[in-house]
């Protein structure tokens, strides 16, 4: 178990055995749920050490022997150990112990003061009667106790007690007052008034309570100077006395062994009746001072007698006030009638407006239940669509499936007939025809070749895949000819030397480094051919074609050889120059010329950029290269692709072929996931088909699931949608008309 932090609650209390229980029970009483430890503060009787009482009366301590001193210090010290003890028992279970005041000469309230510093005491419990042992006077106990109050530090909570209860100090006017938790007056502290201000008093309450007080003339108020001045000089004197006198708080006969053994002065006569000069001068000093109480008697009686009149005149004034009090009384009566009939009309409406209160809750929570059922019919409903939506649509898969299915049936049927693969289409002369508009310079027809030579070309373009490689739709037995996928944009010949503005400015510097990336991608990938590397052998901006995108691809593959794939090389360093430049150049150029004349059609050029691909291009007319530069390229085009990103090189927009109004599309043409016709149709597992480059990306960020049916794929297979793919063909040649 956890130690419990125990508070120690300091209680300074006297020798006065009742006041002092009574003061400890109010603390037991007060922290009875709290956990805490008593310790009591105990101070020894230091009132006056001059005197000490005897049955005999009050003797001066110089009269007393030692040995008596010594025995009476013993006496009182073994009553306050006994009381001590018996303030420890009453404790009881609460752990109690002793802090004894050592004997000094510092006042007992500055000494309480220094203790709580030094003892850091956060909770001080006070009898009211513990001041009194250091002094008889009731005025010094109550101004110690409001000395402490005034100095103790802030952390110190102080608790004053009198008779057992808690008494609060308050100062107002220089005044010091003592109540009880009931408001009661316990004690009050007041700057010594003298006589005089007395009589000042009296006078003043006679003649402001008095009409006849201005029958009072000038001499007789100064005569009432003259004799409060004497009286409070009297008075003066007999509380001087007193003070020498008396203590009131002391026990008297505290010896109880043989009080004949005290000592007596040796010059004391036992024979009470002799002749003594000392004694009738002491007699003569009490007649004067009796004739001095008499006279200040008689004066005061006079004042007291005109005190009186006024008093009686106050009276009758306080019958008339009495009266109309009870007048106010009863209009007081009126008004609390008026207002108990206020608050009873207000009682009604509260009522009411209560009632309302009610039944607009139950309004409100049957409005609340009413929403709530309404909510589940609407979602209800929405899953019920949901149900219908996926129905339609796993319809609708089922029947692309039996399309497709008959589709692949019969192209299968067509390509095994001459040994081709499954994945592309057969045309007959007349749809080959008419798609051209009879071979119009819209499509233009290969050269005439050997069956031979058309069957090697197709068996080629069937084997070889890549998004840079102009795609083989399908092929024409009859009349030996390829059919390729539409390119949008046309050559890249014509986007660079084209007359035309529009055309020029199709090809900003973004895309151009672009372009470069991919040729060098698809050529690095041609070469890389086992066993023999593919080459182009003709590379130039005729044979790149350019999409609705301008993506490029490039057209006229040659069969696999061993020839040097430096050919590629140097064209394709000649193509970076006039991508840079919109020339074509024969040659290298040093670097100065080329920078002058840097192609700014294609906008603001990236310094840094064009200076690797001019020198990327250089390189590329040097015996010694060996392999396309692809790597070098493929970052260029990654920091290019960064600045745009970030903003920071402007690029020109882009144009390219665009269809104006999407509503006039067949809807079978248009991508699900981009809203755009398809180039390059691929069918996938759900049934529908996407564009390629779509499909793909979806795929690929980790999606499983069908982007229209939203259910998972059975496998990530795409098939080219041939049939479609002519389609859209046929629509765009129509369209182009």
């Amino acid at each position: 178990m956890e130690n419990i932090q125990i508070e120690k609650v300091y209680v300074a209390i006297g020798t006065d055995w009742g006041d002092g229980f009574s003061t400890l029970q109010w603390t037991l009483r007060k922290w009875s749920n709290h956990g805490i430890s008593i310790v009591i503060l105990h101070a020894a009787n230091t009132i006056c050490k001059d005197y000490v009482y005897t049955p005999l009366g009050r003797l001066p301590t110089s009269s007393v022997s030692e040995e008596k001193l010594k025995v009476l210090e013993k006496s009182e010290e073994a009553k306050s150990d006994k009381i001590l003890s018996q303030y420890i028992a009453f404790c009881g279970r609460v752990k109690a112990e002793v802090i004894k005041f050592e004997k000094n000469e510092q006042p007992l309230h500055k000494q309480i003061v220094e203790m709580i510093s030094d003892l850091r005491i956060t909770k001080l419990v006070m009898s009211l009667a513990f001041m009194k042992l250091s002094s008889w006077k009731s005025r010094t106990v109550i101004s110690g106790t409001f000395y402490v109050l005034r100095q103790k530090p802030d952390f110190c909570d102080l608790f004053v007690i009198c008779g057992g209860r808690l008494v609060f100090l308050r100062e107002e006017n220089d005044e010091g007052f003592i109540e009880d938790d009931r408001g009661l007056m316990v004690a009050k502290l007041r700057k010594n008034h003298s006589i005089k201000t007395w009589f000042g008093k009296m006078s003043n309450a006679a003649n402001n309570s008095s009409p006849s007080s201005s029958r009072i003339n000038d001499s007789a108020y100064d005569q009432w100077e003259k004799w409060s001045h004497e009286i409070e000089q009297y008075a003066n004197e007999l509380m001087s006395l007193h003070e020498e006198e008396g203590k009131t708080d002391l026990e008297i006969g505290i010896f109880k062994e043989r009080p004949t053994e005290l000592y007596m002065p040796e010059n004391m006569n036992t024979n009470c009746s002799a002749y003594n000069p000392v004694e009738r001068q002491q007699a003569h000093a009490a007649k004067k001072r009796r004739e001095k109480a008499e006279w200040a008697i008689s004066i005061c009686n006079s004042k007291a007698e005109e005190l009186e009149a006024s008093i009686n005149e106050e009276v009758v004034k306080s019958v008339d006030l009495n009266k109309e009090l009870d007048n106010r009384k009863g209009e007081l009566n009126e008004l609390q009638s008026e207002v108990e009939e206020k608050r009873s009309k207000l009682n009604s409406i509260l009522e009411l407006q209560k009632e309302f209160s009610q039944k607009l809750q139950l309004s409100t929570s049957a409005k609340a239940r009413a929403d709530v059922q309404l909510e589940k019919a609407v979602r209800t409903r929405a899953d019920m669509i949901q149900e219908i939506e996926e129905l339609r649509k796993h319809r609708d898969v089922l029947q692309r499936r039996i399309e497709f299915c008959k589709e692949k049936d019969a192209i299968t049927k067509v390509s095994k007939s001459y040994g081709f693969g499954s994945d592309y289409r057969e045309f007959s002369a007349a749809e080959v025809k008419a798609a051209t508009k009879d071979f119009s310079e819209r499509l233009s027809l290969e050269n005439a070749r050997s069956e031979e030579a058309f069957t090697t070309k197709v068996k080629l373009l069937s084997q070889v895949r890549h998004p840079n490689v102009l795609a083989m739709i399908g092929f024409c037995s009859e009349l030996n000819c390829i059919v390729y996928e539409y390119m949008h944009n046309g050559s890249l010949n014509d986007a660079l030397h084209s007359t035309e503005t529009s055309s020029k400015r199709s090809l900003n510097w973004h895309a151009r480094i672009r372009i470069v990336a991919e040729i060098s991608s698809v050529l690095g990938f041609l070469h890389k051919v086992k066993p023999l590397p593919i080459i182009h052998g003709n590379l130039k901006p005729s044979k790149i074609l350019l999409d609705r995108h301008n993506v490029a691809r490039i057209n006229s593959l040659m069969a696999p050889s061993s020839s040097d794939i430096r050919s590629d090389i140097r064209a394709f360093g000649n193509l970076v120059l006039q991508l840079l430049t919109g020339k074509n150049w024969t040659a290298a150029i040093d670097v100065a010329k080329a920078i002058d004349e840097l192609d700014h059609s294609a906008g603001r050029w990236p310094m840094v950029l064009a200076m690797e691909l001019y020198d990327i291009a250089v390189r590329c007319f040097d015996e010694s290269i060996a392999a396309m530069p692809t790597r070098e390229i493929n970052d260029v085009k990654k920091r290019a692709d960064e600045l745009v990103a970030n903003g920071e090189v402007p690029t020109p927009l882009e144009t390219s072929f665009s269809v104006d109004d999407l509503s006039n599309v067949p809807s079978a043409f248009l991508c699900p996931i981009y809203q755009d016709v398809m180039q390059n149709p691929h069918l996938a597992a759900d049934g529908y088909s996407y564009e390629l480059k779509a499909i793909d990306e979806w795929l690929k960020t980790g999606h499983d699931t069908s982007p229209m049916t939203n259910l998972r794929l059975k496998h990530k297979l795409l098939i080219p949608n041939h049939n479609l793919r002519s389609l859209i063909q046929d629509w765009q040649n129509k369209r182009l008309a």
